[in-house]
């Protein structure tokens, strides 16, 4: 099987759902460091200039059928700069596409966390896939649930298709992890590109993983636009 980005990636041979799986693009919280969940914060203008790369990039795919985004705001915006640039289209909100609920942890910057709020922060960092966390946070079984059923559905509307879904830094996580039976431990850039094929038998292949190219295209000099690592 070939490999991409040390993902390996079996060959498709029955009907599948091509799925563009993008994180939102950057917002002041990223940027400083802040943690976000449901917070529903606005991208900054290097996130609004990431976006609008990205836009230009997914005109140039073969059709796009539909796209899907969180109804926070980062997100939305994200997806509706596509929107504009790839056919006028509807975008069409899903809350399942939302970022983990991070309960008492959201709101504090990422250095402080630990200080502030320790049992919210511990049960935050935990690798148990069960701890949920104090203020109402999720479990990351409940927001695997919750974000695969999304694609699960999403999938299954438009087989022989080609979707864009615009999420979050936690959801692409848990979509990976139904991919690959793994969890994924690298870091989830703003508007990074990731693409998975949903087969009609229940398989979930990637195809391409974490790709920013276009935020440094051919023939012109780095941007600085390079996705943020903290997800959010």
């Amino acid at each position: 099987m070939p490999a991409v980005n040390n993902v390996f990636v079996s060959s498709m041979d029955q009907a599948y759902t091509e799925i563009i799986v993008v994180r939102h693009g950057e917002t002041a919280w990223n940027a400083n460091g802040r943690i976000q969940g449901h917070m529903d914060v606005e991208l900054n203008e290097v996130g609004r200039q990431q976006a609008a790369l990205l836009a230009d990039r997914l005109s140039l795919e073969p059709e796009i059928s539909a796209i899907y985004s969180s109804d926070l705001k980062r997100a939305l915006e994200t997806a509706e700069t596509i929107a504009e640039r790839c056919g006028k289209f509807e975008v069409i909100k899903d809350p399942d596409l939302r970022e983990r609920h991070l309960g008492d942890v959201q709101g504090l910057l990422f250095r402080e966390a630990a200080k502030v709020c320790p049992e919210a922060y511990s049960a935050f960092s935990s690798r148990r896939t069960d701890q949920v966390i104090p203020g109402g946070g999720e479990s990351l079984d409940q927001l695997y649930y919750r974000a695969t059923s999304s694609l699960q559905r999403i999938g299954q509307k438009h087989t022989g298709e080609r979707v864009v879904v615009v999420t979050h830094g936690g959801v692409i996580r848990a979509l990976y992890r139904r991919a690959c039976s793994n969890r994924f431990r690298g870091n989830i850039l703003n508007t990074s590109v990731n693409i998975f094929h949903l087969s009609g038998n229940d398989v979930w292949t990637i195809k391409a993983w974490g790709d920013i190219s276009h935020l440094n295209p051919p023939g012109h000099a780095m941007s600085g636009l390079g996705g943020n690592k903290t997800s959010g």
